[in-house]
């Protein structure tokens, strides 16, 4: 009888061994298991997908991206190795969230676009390691999902991503992470590093410090280019007035930084563009010129349903304000 404790004792510790050892296996299978692999080729399902995202994105169809998603998720699903493809899903469902505002009451459930955007940002960056783009998303998607999970340890993870991808490529993700923290308060210490980031943003792209109480921009024009990291700085097929909303965001963070002067001079480089005539939002920027002091109110505490009078991460043009063509 004096044994049974010493013989049960000595069939847990087997267990625990067991297990140890069976953890031990189970990391080795999955360490040997083989890497996903990506593929260049888009089936004809993809290409028709794709063409159809820009389709929509560029004539700022936005009702028409239950159909893109549906279309592009396929798509996916044909060939899980296509990294367009899953940046494309990634891409749609940050619009569908992102322009909610276009909804008079949107549903709490709009917030699932965002975790299945950071789903397949993720595949993207697998797929296309390189791509700091898709890096740069994946990073913002982290943080906002980290913001409505209250998840300390993945906002951190976020961060650190945003920062190595703003490394990589600091003409695009310098942007980037200066646009996902301008939701934040305007007395966080982080919604001034934001506005820092879009004037090192300028200053990358044209290769100087800048004098940000002048703020010009007209002797710069000359450096306009579609090649090379540089070509984030100006506008192009993908973002047909990348240029015109990069200004009207970057005013819009001074604005409700209480910087309501500076922002004017920001807001109207956006007019040195060749294409402000046909752009959709020029009315935006000329009223947002008009009403610089007032809006610092407005931005740092918006009304709710307000749609266009608030800062650009909150409207519904979002996305669009570069974006949408014509």
């Amino acid at each position: 009888m004096r044994r049974r404790p010493f013989i049960v004792l000595s069939v847990l510790a087997a267990l625990a061994l067991g297990a140890i050892a069976w953890a031990e296996r189970g990391a080795i299978l999955i360490w040997l298991a083989p890497q996903k692999s990506a593929t260049a080729d888009a089936s004809e399902q993809a290409k028709h997908a794709n063409a159809r995202f820009w389709d929509a994105l560029h004539g700022g169809r936005y009702d028409e991206l239950p159909g893109v998603i549906e279309a592009l998720t396929a798509a996916y699903l044909e060939n899980p190795r296509h990294a367009e493809t899953a940046a494309h899903v990634a891409f749609s469902h940050v619009w569908y969230a992102t322009e909610r505002a276009r909804f008079d009451r949107p549903r709490a459930t709009v917030t699932e676009h965002f975790m299945l955007a950071r789903r397949y940002f993720s595949e993207a960056v697998r797929l296309s390691p390189k791509d700091e783009r898709f890096k740069g998303f994946l990073a913002s998607m982290e943080l906002v999902e980290a913001g409505i999970h209250r998840d300390e340890k993945l906002r951190r993870r976020g961060y650190l991503d945003l920062m190595a991808s703003v490394q990589g490529w600091p003409e695009f993700n310098l942007f980037t992470a200066g646009y996902v923290l301008s939701g934040l308060p305007f007395s966080d210490p982080r919604y001034a590093e934001g506005v820092e980031y879009q004037w090192r943003n300028i200053e990358v792209c044209v290769g100087e410090k800048v004098d940000r109480a002048a703020a010009g921009w007209a002797k710069y024009l000359k450096l306009e280019t579609t090649t090379g990291p540089k070509r984030a700085c100006w506008n192009s097929w993908i973002a047909p007035h990348n240029f015109e909303g990069f200004f009207l965001n970057m005013g819009d963070m001074l604005v409700k930084q209480g910087d309501p002067a500076t922002a004017r001079r920001i807001y109207a480089t956006a007019r040195l563009s060749k294409t402000y005539q046909q752009w959709p939002f020029k009315a935006v920027l000329e009223e947002r010129l008009a009403h610089a002091d007032e809006n610092v109110a407005l931005f740092r505490d918006p009304k709710p349903g307000e749609k266009r009078r608030t800062i650009m991460l909150f409207t519904d043009f979002a996305c669009m304000g570069c974006h949408q063509e014509k």
